[in-house]
C-alpha cells in the first residue's frame, strides 16, 4: 500500500504549494490517487494554517477529501503539537462529527494510550506511530490493544541516509512481534532511501510533502501527484531484498 501524506505540520513559509485548506486538500488528494496513492493521510489546520484537531476543521478537511477520492481511506494525525494536553486531545476525538477512516497516534507522546482509547470506542483505526530513537516500540508492544490497531508507523527520524537505514533496521527488528502491517516511512533527505528499503521489503510505504519537498534527483517537488508518481515506479522496479 502506498499511501499519501498530503501536509503534515508544515507551513507555507517551508513550501508555498502546500495545500492547507479543505478544498485545497481536496484538489491534492484527488491528484495524487490519480498518480497511484491508495490511502491519504492529512493534518487538518486552522485559519492559520496551523494544526488543530478541533470537529469543524476535522470534518471540513475529511469530507472534501472523501468527495474528491470517494472509496480511498482517509486518516488525520492526533499529534501533541496540535494539542498538547492528552486529555484535551482524547476529548477532541471523542467531540469529531465526521470521522477519519483512521488517525495516527505517536507512542512516544503522553497520553497515547487515551488518545488510542477515544479512537476504537468510536470505531476509528489506529496508525500507531514509532518513532525510531524513542521507547515507543516497547511502550506499544506492551499496550494491551496492540493488536487492534490498523497498521503501525515505523517512522525514521534520523536524518543521514545512512544513519536512517541502519535505524529502520533496528526498528523493523524490534517489531518483528507486532501482529500487524507496517508502513515504512522517512523524512527530508532520508526520506526515498527508506522508502526504497520498504520497497525492497514488500512493506507499506507512505510518500508526499509532509515526509520531503524535493524529488530524488534534488529537484523541488511541484505537488504530492509527482511524489507518489516517483515513489510508484521505485515501488514498482526495486526487486525484494535490494535496499
Amino acid at each position: 500500500m502506498l499511501q499519501v501524506c498530503l501536509n503534515g505540520a508544515r507551513s507555507r513559509a517551508e513550501c508555498s504549494h502546500l495545500p492547507v485548506t479543505a478544498d485545497e486538500l481536496a484538489v491534492a488528494a484527488r491528484e495524487a490517487v490519480a498518480a497511484g496513492a491508495e490511502d491519504v493521510h492529512l493534518h487538518p489546520k486552522d485559519r492559520d494554517g496551523q494544526d488543530t484537531l478541533e470537529a469543524t476543521a476535522v470534518a471540513a478537511a475529511v469530507s472534501a477529501v472523501r468527495v474528491a477520492v470517494p472509496g480511498i481511506p482517509v486518516g488525520v494525525t492526533t499529534g501533541a503539537w496540535a494539542t498538547a494536553d492528552p486529555h484535551a486531545r482524547a476529548a477532541q476525538v471523542r467531540a469529531w462529527t465526521v470521522l477519519p477512516d483512521h488517525a495516527s497516534v505517536n507512542w512516544h507522546e503522553d497520553g497515547a494510550t487515551d488518545v488510542a482509547a477515544a479512537l476504537l470506542d468510536r470505531g476509528i483505526g489506529i496508525e500507531a506511530g514509532i518513532y525510531s530513537g524513542t521507547p515507543a516500540a516497547q511502550r506499544f508492544l506492551d499496550w494491551p490493544g496492540s493488536r487492534r490497531v490498523l497498521r503501525v508507523l515505523a517512522e525514521i527520524t534520523e536524518a543521514i541516509p545512512q544513519d536512517a537505514l541502519h535505524a529502520a533496521a533496528g526498528l523493523l527488528d524490534k517489531l518483528k512481534s507486532a501482529a500487524t502491517p507496517i508502513l515504512l516511512h522517512g523524512e527530508d533527505t532520508a526520506a526515498w532511501p527508506i522508502l526504497r528499503l520498504a520497497a525492497s521489503r514488500r512493506l507499506d510505504a507512505r510518500i508526499g510533502l509532509e515526509d520531503v519537498l524535493y524529488l530524488p534527483d534534488g529537484a523541488p517537488a511541484p505537488g504530492n501527484a509527482a511524489l507518489i508518481r516517483v515513489a510508484r515506479e521505485i515501488i514498482q522496479h526495486t526487486p525484494q531484498g535490494t535496499p
